[in-house]
């Protein structure tokens, strides 16, 4: 069997969470909601509300990017996106 992946960007109100579900129980596939949010916070470490948040509206502007100082070591945002992407990737 293949591997399918559907995304769905949505907005607030839009239906996109009930739609995802239906989709997922038509093809008989996993939905990934919340489950996804449980598993990054679980592997960064980081708060499932703050995930919640910044995993929605994330600033991948080049400009905001290009003025973060990283001198520390990574921003928050750098982790999220990381832990995310191989969560993803895991589950696919």
């Amino acid at each position: 069997m293949k591997n399918r992946v559907i995304t769905i960007s949505r907005e607030f109100g839009s239906g996109g969470r009930t739609i995802g579900k239906m989709v997922a129980e038509k093809l008989g596939i996993p939905c990934y909601d919340a489950d996804l949010i449980n598993k990054i916070a679980e592997e960064s470490g980081l708060a499932s509300e703050y995930i919640a948040q910044e995993g929605e509206g994330a600033n991948s502007s080049w400009l905001a990017n290009a003025f973060t100082d990283r001198s520390f070591g990574p921003t928050n945002q750098d982790i999220l996106w990381e832990v995310q992407s191989r969560v993803i990737t895991d589950l696919a």
